[in-house]
């Protein structure tokens, strides 16, 4: 990228956005789609979902595919990358991006009873990406996308769906953690694929209809926190892979995403998680 922002060409490109209609997800599409991209957009509302593809359309000239899905619901995420896999043979990156952070304020559950933000945060990509490895890797050069935070804490695996002493800001932060955790796994996979995945905390209290709901000031602009995930989508210069950044920068995250027992323990649960949804 140029030092103005400016994006390589992505004509060829096929990228997959999660939480793609607002925000720093919208902004992230609209961006790809100047630079040539051709867009897989999801979100959950229809009337939002109508809104971002009109503005890829004014900003490329082309429709992207929007498909609509609820996070919080592992057969919808299944249902989700059946859909991707669907269109076209193609996938040059995936970004995860969809996220819950505090509402609601107390301890909610996602469909498949999972702690709600455990659940979205992590469970919804992590599957996600285990179903869109072969595409990804089949498409190589490629990369991953992790939308994390700098908000992170240690999980506790003898409660890690917090059915005690249960906080919003703990599960949002265990559930940024298993992000990087699974990054860094998931790149020691792919090392040798042709695929490059990493995570960042964009920008700190972005100006989103997420940190508004909180009842935070905004701090940041959306487009500083987009320029940073961009970074990662497009930037050629940027060749590392299992890292973790802090806007523009690399960073060191939670030490536990460095634990090898802890990540094995947070892929076995997981996978434990989503058989059980799944069936």
């Amino acid at each position: 990228m140029g030092k103005d922002g400016a994006l390589p060409p992505m004509d060829g490109k096929t990228i997959f956005i999660t939480g793609s209609t607002d925000g720093h997800g919208r902004y992230v599409a609209v961006r790809l789609a100047e630079a040539g991209a051709d867009l897989i957009l999801h979100g959950r509302d229809r009337q939002r979902a109508d809104k971002v593809r009109a503005e890829v359309r004014a900003a490329s000239g082309h429709d992207p595919e929007v498909i609509l899905a609820d996070l919080a619901d592992l057969h919808e995420v299944d249902r989700l990358a059946d859909e991707v896999l669907k269109r076209g043979d193609r996938l040059d990156a995936f970004v995860s991006n969809a996220g819950i952070a505090t509402a609601p304020r107390g301890r909610g559950l996602s469909k498949d009873g999972v702690e709600l933000r455990f659940a979205v945060n992590h469970l919804a990509g992590y599957h996600l990406a285990r179903r869109l490895t072969p595409r990804l890797t089949a498409s190589a050069p490629a990369r991953v996308v992790n939308v994390a935070s700098a908000g992170q804490q240690a999980i506790d695996f003898t409660d890690p769906m917090l059915e005690r002493g249960y906080s919003g800001m703990r599960a949002y932060a265990q559930s940024k953690l298993a992000q990087i955790m699974f990054t860094v796994d998931l790149a020691e996979e792919l090392r040798d694929a042709g695929v490059l995945v990493n995570a960042l905390h964009p920008a700190t209290f972005m100006n989103t209809r997420m940190v508004r709901r909180a009842g935070v000031p905004p701090i940041s602009t959306v487009r500083k926190g987009g320029n940073a995930t961009l970074r990662l989508i497009a930037d050629p210069e940027v060749t590392v892979s299992g890292r973790y950044f802090d806007g523009m920068r690399e960073a060191t995250p939670n030490t536990q995403a460095a634990d090898p027992e802890a990540r094995r323990r947070l892929r076995e649960l997981s996978d434990r998680l989503i058989a059980e949804a799944l069936g």
